[in-house]
């Protein structure tokens, strides 16, 4: 028998990084606003900024502290069990938008942090899309090409035709944005 993935185990995997950003916690791009280093407004700092946390370890944090603590285990346990998706969301090459499952959208399809290594990798795929797409990008398409080659609808902030509702948007990371949804997206 495995035994569950905790929080701890995420944060060894990842590295001590995930860790430091846990203590100093989260916030959406808004939030952060304020001046530089050398008084100039964050605002107008290059959004995505080498310093900020990659999306891997900004999920991590958002998870250990702040409006969402505990909400994502059963996510990066799943990410953890499919190292090649890891890799390429922990990584500062490329860009990417995460539509973040919380665990109860999980858990309504039997998910939950001691069986996400049996979330199919295509599943988790067909959460991820190319680009940085903030809220108003979002917003303003049908539809969006996930990393799996399928697509996914948007209405509204409805995806897929009720299959799930974006609930936060615009999470800043170096390699991407963060969007938590309220459901599991499955392809039809």
């Amino acid at each position: 028998m495995q035994r569950p993935i905790g929080r701890r185990t995420v944060l060894k995997t990842i590295g001590a990084a995930g860790a430091a950003l846990a203590v100093g916690g989260v916030g959406t791009a808004s939030a952060r606003r304020g001046r530089g280093p050398r008084g100039r407004d964050a605002a107008r700092q290059r959004q995505g900024a080498s310093a900020d946390p990659t999306l891997v370890e900004f999920a991590i944090a958002a998870n250990t502290s702040g409006p969402y603590a505990g909400q994502f285990d059963t996510l990066i346990a799943g990410l953890v069990a499919k190292p090649a998706l890891l890799k390429t969301l922990n990584t500062a090459r490329g860009q990417y938008t995460v539509f973040a499952p919380v665990d109860d959208a999980f858990a309504a399809i039997g998910f939950d942090e001691a069986n996400a290594d049996d979330i199919p990798a295509d599943v988790l795929a067909y959460h991820l899309t190319r680009g940085r797409r903030y809220a108003k990008s979002v917003l303003g398409a049908p539809r969006l090409r996930m990393l799996n080659k399928g697509f996914v609808t948007q209405d509204g902030g409805v995806l897929n035709d009720g299959q799930a509702t974006i609930v936060a948007t615009d999470f800043e990371a170096s390699n991407g944005v963060l969007h938590a949804i309220d459901g599991v997206l499955l392809e039809s």
